[in-house]
Order: C-alpha cells, then structure tokens, then sequence
C-alpha cells in the first residue's frame, strides 16, 4: 500500500467557496480529471486519488490549488480492501470526513466472452465493482456522523443500462454498481446524503481510442462523442445544494443513446 499527501491552499479562493471537500477516485486524467477541476472550479477543496499515475495526479493537484482551493492526492489500488480502507481513513482521521465522494475510478479488459481469461473477469470486477464497496464502506459511517447534507456520486456506463459486444466483464461491473448505487441511496436518504449515478457514454478519453467511431458515431443520435467536461458538469450540479431532493437516480451522458 502507498499513501502519500501533499496539501498546499491559495488565498485567491472563490468568493462563494463553500469550503467542503470532496474525493474523486481516478482523478489523474480522462473524466475523473475533468471531474476534479470541475468540482474545484465550483469551490469545493478536491481529494485526488490515483492508482499508479502519480505524476499526472499531483499535475492535477497544482492545477486545482491554481483555482484557489485546497487538494492533496492519496495513492492506493480500490481494487485493494485493506488498501483501501487504511488509506482512507488515515485521511480522514488526520483532515476529516468528506462532504462528497466520486467513485469514478475503473479499469477496462475488452474482448469477446468466449476468449475471455478469468483473469480480465476478475480484475474488471473486483477493481470496478468491489471498488464501489472498498472505497464507499469505510466513508459513509463517518458521512452521517457529520450529520449534515453530503453527496455520493458513482460512475456507471451505458454499458451497464444496455451492454455491450465484447464488455460482458465491463457490462457485468457497471450494471451492478447502478444496482448498489440504488440501494444505498434508500438506506442514506433519512441521513440527507443523496446518492446517485452518472451513466456517460462514448467520451473523448484514452479508453475510446481502440473504438471504431465511424461505427460507433451511428449508434448515437447526436452523432458525435461526449466530452468529459459534459460528464464533470452533471457530477457538478449533482454535488451542488439545489440537488438535494434527487437521489436514487441514474443520469446518462451519451447523446441520446437508448
């Protein structure tokens, strides 16, 4: 296990800071980047987490400490239970407990399920949906003691609403943290906690670089790829205090797929 912070502020924060922090899981680049500086754009001091892209992480640390809020980055595998739970509540022993957390971190193995190896099954499920509960379990206990509003926001994929040829690992994973999301949020709605989902379909990321887009861009009535701004923006008005009434929910990103 590696846990590692560094922590740094800059006094020309925003004037309507509201001085929360919220984590972000894979957070070093793509949606969870964008997530990030979205979130610190909004005034919110940002937790980033990476699995082994340290370097990217703490470039993104700067950037958001350049927007005028706080962040420090923590290193550890979600895939890791003890990992994960030490790492976590390490952090929050030592800053306190967060007002938001986005799971956004997950791992792909592509290919078609007959030649699939156990091994791609294994770690797409245990990274992205033992994931889900390695980094959630050991924070929500200390999110109602706070006792005050907070949010949860996961990462699911279209995958996971519809499937998809050559993810059924993938599918399998997203589709099962959009039913944990559900259940969790109908045990912390009394504690105000919303607890949602944001279902992004193709975006402009490193993942998307093998897809064949001329194929792909039929299936999307917007004819077009997202762009992970487009995700980091509902995240953003999710996290927000004029969603506090909506929880429970499942938002796509994916310009008008099914």
């Amino acid at each position: 296990m590696m846990l590692e912070t560094s922590l740094a502020s800059n006094p020309a924060a925003p004037a309507a800071r509201p001085n929360q922090s919220v984590l972000v899981t894979g957070s070093s680049r793509g949606i969870g980047k964008a997530i990030a500086l979205r979130l610190a754009r909004e005034g919110y001091d940002i937790v980033l987490h990476c699995h082994q892209q340290r370097t990217a992480a703490d470039a993104v640390a700067q950037a958001v400490r350049e927007l005028g809020v706080q962040a420090r980055v923590l290193q550890f595998d979600i895939g890791d239970r003890q990992a994960s739970a030490a790492a976590l509540l390490a952090d929050v022993e030592q800053h306190g407990c967060y007002y938001g957390v986005v799971c956004n971190a997950g791992v792909a193995r592509d290919n078609a399920f007959p030649a699939m190896p156990g091994e791609d099954w294994d770690l797409v499920l245990k990274t992205n949906l033992d994931g889900f509960y390695n980094v959630l379990n050991p924070l929500v206990m200390p999110m109602v003691q706070r006792r005050a509003p907070g949010r949860i926001v996961t990462l699911a994929s279209v995958s996971g609403l519809i499937g998809n040829r050559g993810q059924v690992n993938y599918s399998a994973a997203k589709a099962g943290i959009i039913g944990a999301t559900k259940a969790l949020a109908i045990e912390l709605a009394k504690r105000n906690i919303t607890v949602n989902c944001v279902a992004p379909g193709l975006i402009d990321t490193d993942m998307v670089s093998e897809v064949p887009l001329d194929e792909a861009l039929k299936l999307i009535p917007a004819r077009r790829i997202g762009k992970p701004e487009e995700v980091a923006a509902t995240v953003a008005f999710l996290m927000h205090a004029d969603a506090a009434y909506i929880t429970r929910q499942v938002i796509s990103v994916n310009g008008g797929m099914a």
